[in-house]
């Protein structure tokens, strides 16, 4: 595809511009006049053949949607103004996000990730990066998250309780053998289905309405304090007490 004689130097917005191109295999856009382009969301979604992006020089860039390429990498150092970043069902096997200081949203789910550094990224407030191979996530320095899905992953542990602003909890299907959900009194949706867990104590999380806490080693369950569940799969466990008395569900 020739985009050469394109004029863009006037444009600010590339939403769509090539979403769904899926014979789409090169694209150079290096001649591109990007100066005021601030979003390209959905820009790239779904060409499923492309493999890089240069983004370099798009420095003003705040949103970036390129779900569902065949990207192996994704270098996003020079994009610092970036605030949204869609990268999921791709093949990237590391994300370097240490620069994008300002993100608040990271979708990076169904790639290739070993790890996943968010130290620096303090601003999160949504975080997804399940269905990775991640042994190890520390979400320690990220006390704005709202929403952690980190479900489909190896992880043995989790640690949250520096995550006070959580609503929402996704860790299903992973190696984990304990959680303490003591300082997540916000948390309202828990799936923390498919672990090794043997206790879960969810007495502080009295604003919890869903939970599913299936497939684990639980033996006792009270949910006394939990009078706001309509929601509960405590399926597949070796559950001899479970507390509901004073639970509408």
């Amino acid at each position: 595809l020739d985009i050469s004689h394109f004029t863009t130097d006037k444009v600010q917005r590339m939403s769509y511009m090539f979403d769904g191109c899926k014979k789409l295999a090169a694209l150079d856009v290096n001649k591109f006049n990007t100066n005021n382009v601030t979003t390209m969301a959905y820009m790239f979604r779904d060409c499923h053949k492309i493999t890089s992006l240069d983004l370099s020089k798009n420095t003003a860039l705040t949103d970036l949607i390129c779900r569902g390429n065949n990207l192996t990498s994704l270098d996003i150092s020079k994009n610092t103004s970036l605030t949204y970043l869609n990268c999921i069902n791709n093949n990237i096997s590391t994300l370097d996000i240490s620069n994008n200081a300002v993100l608040t949203e990271l979708y990076c789910m169904e790639n290739c990730l070993t790890s996943l550094d968010v130290s620096k990224n303090i601003a999160l407030s949504e975080l997804n990066c399940g269905f990775n191979n991640l042994n190890t996530l520390d979400v320690s320095n990220n006390t704005a998250l709202t929403i952690l899905i980190c479900w489909v992953n190896k992880l043995t542990s989790l640690d949250v309780t520096k995550n006070t602003a959580l609503t929402e909890l996704g860790c299903a299907a992973n190696n984990i053998t304990s959680l303490d959900l003591s300082k997540n009194i916000t948390l309202s949706g828990l799936n923390c289905s498919f672990n090794d867990l043997t206790s879960l104590d969810v007495n502080k999380n009295i604003a919890l309405y869903e939970l599913d806490c299936s497939f684990n080693n639980l033996t006792t369950l009270d949910l006394s304090k939990n009078t706001a569940l309509t929601y509960l799969n405590c399926n597949n466990n070796n559950i001899n007490s479970l507390v509901v008395e004073k639970n509408t569900v």
